[in-house]
């Protein structure tokens, strides 16, 4: 694929994108807004995720649908402060919706921003859709992730704000879409990151991969290869096989191409689907084919179903305009152009802390740059490993993140941060410009620990060490709802702790009981292998992972090593 380095795919996609787009959408901090003032009172609607399927997320502001996106890094949740950066510029005072897939690091995120906005007196709300029938049973919905049926979502809500509902309805009809979407996917060929040679995960010839994730996650199963008219009947009978209570026999209906997949191609299943939807007495309200949710260069085909009432027919049919999906009337081009407030660079200034936190503070800058190498080494492998069952963006993503993270320490500790002010502006930077799960998990726990470990300690011994990730172990479990035995990288941290905190009781020195310890964060990351997956990504493809270590226990391993000089 074409990229000018694949570190900056991202910002360098959004600039072309606002080129290309001028009349629609601006750049404002973490993602884009629309370029036209809205109408007065109108409710703002939010959506994100990260890069890689477009039209969604950033395709489609403008009237009628989004106000504005978050953007995250190629197949990575926005951050924290995204979300913020763009809840802030398009908030008039009448309320936020931000609207996301089912996923953790979304999830995360967008809540951590939600609830300092509400801080701030913005009544801000979240909503994760579930479409996705493949990734979970009926019986746990809340597990399903968001796949193509996302779109319909977004267009619900998008529609309601337009309309002048207030906040409650408009959640509400987001909800109530939501509740009535369903999804299934099937995938001929994996997708490929920027940079990388080889797709995320792979496809045997003459096979197709069932249920994969829009992320490109494997899918749940494999079967063999069949023709479209086989294709299209799995598709009808998975989405059709949840009929919600109430079924008026009216959808709307999405055939996506996933980003490979050619529209004619697109049309041969097409013709197949709808005769079986008609055959089993549903009306067809302005059905879709094209790409609406992609996935790169994936080749695969998605059938997206939302059963509709009288009020989700109105929405799905109301008019919008956007650089993507329109219906109705262009207005964009006519509205008065809307200013937003720039982000403002900080300027931080530390108080002086003990001459231990100062000589402390040096060795963790060092620690951070040796942890960057480390990581930089494993890139390949950690992402190998995470394509196994997962999205394969871990090693880039934690890449992304340690650079962030030794950066933004070596700039604390030259304007005079102490040992808990760097650990904290280390956490800050890796949350808010890695994103993604790992980026809020480990920027929390850097922030916990660095709130242990403070500016004005006279001395540092194991104790501190341990008391520190302890902090960090809890802040991870509470904030990504983990715990061990789950597959996570808490299976590594919580054993690391256990026997720092033995050691330290012993009274071993801290490099002695660090060294100790980090020997059996190895073993537990590298047992991890015989454990499946719980929560997370690769969850719906658990089994999958049997033999494979988790990803984030291996680079948490990586890092509590390079700690230690030599």
């Amino acid at each position: 694929m074409l990229y000018n380095d694949p570190k900056t795919f991202r910002e360098d996609m959004l600039r072309g994108y606002v080129a290309a787009y001028p009349e629609y959408v601006v750049e404002v901090p973490g993602g884009v807004a629309r370029a036209t003032e809205p109408p007065e009172g109108k409710v703002a609607v939010i959506n994100g995720g990260g890069s890689g399927h477009y039209p969604a997320f950033c395709g489609i502001v403008g009237d009628g649908l989004m106000d504005a996106t978050v953007v995250g890094n190629v197949f990575t949740s926005p951050s924290a402060e995204d979300v913020l950066g763009v809840a802030r510029s398009v908030d008039r005072g009448t309320g936020v919706l931000v609207v996301g897939g089912n996923y953790a690091g979304d999830r995360m995120n967008f809540d951590m921003a939600r609830d300092r906005l509400r801080a701030e007196g913005v009544d801000c709300r979240t909503l994760y859709v579930t479409d996705d029938v493949a990734s979970a049973s009926p019986g746990e919905v809340g597990k399903r992730r968001g796949n193509v049926g996302t779109f319909m979502v977004f267009k619900a809500a998008g529609a309601a704000a337009a309309a002048g509902m207030p906040l409650d309805e408009v959640c509400r009809l987001a909800g109530k879409a939501n509740d009535r979407t369903r999804t299934m996917s099937v995938g001929f060929r994996g997708c490929t990151l920027p940079g990388e040679a080889a797709p995320l995960f792979h496809v045997p010839e003459g096979r197709m991969e069932i249920g994969q994730g829009i992320h490109g996650e494997p899918g749940v199963g494999e079967g063999d290869l069949a023709p479209a008219a086989e294709v299209a009947r799995l598709l009808v009978d998975r989405v059709l096989a949840e009929a919600p209570a109430g079924d008026a026999k009216r959808i709307a209906v999405i055939l996506d191409g996933l980003g490979s997949t050619k529209y004619e191609e697109l049309f041969v299943v097409w013709g197949t689907v709808r005769d079986l939807l008609e055959e089993r007495g549903y009306t067809l309200v302005d059905p879709q084919v094209g790409e609406f949710v992609t996935s790169l260069d994936m080749e695969g085909v998605a059938l997206a179903v939302e059963y509709l009432d009288g009020e989700l027919e109105k929405l799905w049919r109301a008019p919008c305009d956007t650089p993507s999906f329109r219906k109705g009337a262009s207005r964009m081009s006519a509205g008065a152009r809307a200013s937003y407030d720039r982000a403002r660079d900080s300027d931080d200034t530390y108080e002086r802390g003990s001459e231990a936190s100062r000589a402390a503070a040096e060795y963790i800058v060092s620690a951070l740059g040796r942890m960057r190498g480390a990581i930089a080494d494993a890139e390949e492998r950690l992402a190998r490993i995470d394509g196994v069952a997962g999205d394969g963006d871990h090693g880039r993503g934690m890449a992304r993140g340690t650079a962030f993270a030794y950066e933004a320490a070596s700039d604390a500790l030259e304007k005079g941060a102490a040992a808990g002010s760097v650990l904290r502006a280390a956490g800050r930077a890796w949350a808010a410009k890695a994103g993604g799960t790992s980026g809020v998990l480990w920027g929390s726990a850097l922030e916990a620990a660095g709130e242990v470990v403070g500016d004005r300690a006279g001395s540092y011994d194991a104790k501190v060490a341990a008391d520190a990730v302890r902090a960090a172990c809890e802040r991870m479990a509470s904030l990504g709802g983990a715990r061990r035995g789950d597959k996570t990288m808490l299976d590594c941290l919580i054993p690391f702790g256990e026997a720092l905190e033995g050691r330290a009781a012993a009274g071993d020195s801290l490099a002695d009981a660090w060294a100790a310890a980090a020997e059996v964060a190895q073993g537990a990351a590298e047992a991890t292998a015989s454990l499946v997956p719980r929560v997370g990504r690769a969850r719906p493809a658990a089994e999958r992972s049997l033999g494979t270590p988790d990803a984030g226990a291996i680079s948490m391993a990586l890092c509590i090593r390079a700690v230690l000089p030599g």
